[in-house]
């Protein structure tokens, strides 16, 4: 029996999980009205959604080190107070540079907030507990990649972009009062050093990464993949590293990383080609095309909670072997003449499988680790999820261009066998 507190605690860490994920999408259709509301070109405009995914990179290797330090609810409750801050200023930014400006505010505190939540769950659940836990929690982040295109169009038809910043007022202010003495401030570690180099090298190393992927600059990700290589090589001959690489030396924890690696490169692999597969080769218009979407993020969210049942009950290798196995079987069918309806149970199906897929996953990598390490697992998974979709949809735009959405589909289908193999090592590490 889980108590009724830590049912609240998840639900409002949640929140913030939500916010974060949320604006990562909400604000990718307002590009064009923001450049001919304030005046501006593409190039500079489209800083708003790359600035806040870069800064997200720069201050997520942080968030291991700044929880131990600080305690990971303060870290939370900190960075969703500037995260709420900072959607103001973007609602009420005069031009676009302040708006770019107030956008990487909002991505460095949206760097912190999920893994800080997740540590602060996994600090308050036990082990028998944590995959319910972790599917309540999942349910909102896998929610908000699906429902942003939705609902960012909704309030660019009805209101100005401004409101796509305010809309995280209420709810962020609502969280901030939740969590006062609910959500427990850690404790600190004062004693705990900085890793100035490895901040260095990841800091910079990530994000170089990341836009090298998003961007498809070759030379920029061969630069992030050195300085992230230079980060690896110093961390293991560390003390006290930034992120603690020697967690990779447990079986279960590597193959359960790895496997959300997987797992976000289908989720942002098919929400880039998904959205132009409807549209240009099913002919649907772009609001059929955000509820084909949303079906699939309801997918997500009705096989969470499930998923964590079972978790719980079975362990994590058979349930994300399962999921693994759905994300294979309605991948490439999506290319048939389908009916629309049969499309959408394939779409929802597909929904429940990276859910049954990565958030068993998530959950055994946080239960192989001692209490003292989870904030390191819950940095080191993160940054391999967030690594896994740039390079996922990356690598998925590549093809769509310059081969057509038939191979863009053949390499998800690829993905989604290597997420079979990996979780068939979970599974094998789990017995």
């Amino acid at each position: 029996m889980i108590p009724s507190r830590t049912w609240k605690i998840a639900a409002v860490t949640g929140l913030g999980a939500l916010l974060a994920m949320l604006d990562s999408t909400l604000v990718n259709l307002a590009v064009e009205a923001v450049r001919a509301d304030l005046g501006s070109t593409l190039p500079v405009v489209q800083w708003i959604v790359t600035g806040y995914l870069v800064a997200l990179a720069v201050s997520l290797p942080a968030s291991g080190w700044l929880g131990g330090r600080f305690g990971y609810g303060r870290v939370w409750t900190v960075a969703l107070a500037v995260f709420v801050a900072a959607s103001v200023l973007c609602a009420l930014a005069p031009g676009v540079l302040a708006l770019i400006a107030a956008r990487v505010l909002q991505g460095l505190a949206a760097g912190l907030l999920v893994p800080a939540g997740q540590a602060v769950l996994g600090a308050v659940a036990g082990p028998e507990q944590l995959g319910r836990l972790m599917g309540a929690l999942g349910v909102v982040i896998s929610l908000g990649p699906a429902i942003g295109p939705a609902l960012g169009g909704l309030l660019l038809d009805l209101t100005s972009w401004r409101w796509l910043f305010w809309i995280n007022l209420p709810i962020g202010v609502f969280a901030l009062l939740a969590a006062r003495g609910l959500v427990p401030p850690g404790d600190r570690d004062h004693g705990r050093p900085l890793d100035r180099i490895g901040l260095a090298l990841l800091g910079t190393g990530l994000p170089l990464l990341l836009y090298g992927a998003t961007s498809r600059s070759v030379l920029l990700l061969l630069l992030g993949g050195l300085l992230i290589a230079a980060f690896t090589r110093t961390a293991l001959r560390t003390p006290r590293p930034l992120v603690d690489l020697r967690l990779l030396r447990d079986r279960r924890f590597t193959a359960a990383t790895v496997t959300t690696g997987f797992t976000g490169a289908n989720l942002y692999g098919g929400l880039l080609l998904l959205p132009l597969f409807l549209h240009l080769e099913v002919g649907l218009g772009s609001t059929a095309t955000g509820l084909q979407l949303l079906a699939m993020g309801l997918g997500s969210a009705g096989a969470l909670y499930l998923g964590g049942a079972l978790t719980d009950r079975h362990g994590a290798g058979p349930v994300t072997l399962a999921g693994a196995v759905l994300l294979v079987v309605t991948t490439l069918p999506v290319l048939l003449p389908l009916p629309i309806p049969v499309l959408t149970g394939l779409l929802v199906v597909r929904g429940a499988g990276l859910a049954l897929a990565q958030l068993p996953a998530t959950t055994a990598a946080y239960a192989s680790v001692t209490a003292d390490r989870l904030g390191d697992a819950t940095t080191l998974v993160n940054i391999v999820q967030r690594a896994g979709g740039a390079i996922g949809a990356a690598g998925v735009a590549v093809l769509v261009t310059g081969a057509g959405t038939d191979w863009a589909f053949g390499a998800l289908a690829l993905l989604s066998g290597l997420t079979v193999a990996s979780a068939a090592v979970l599974h094998t590490a789990g017995r």
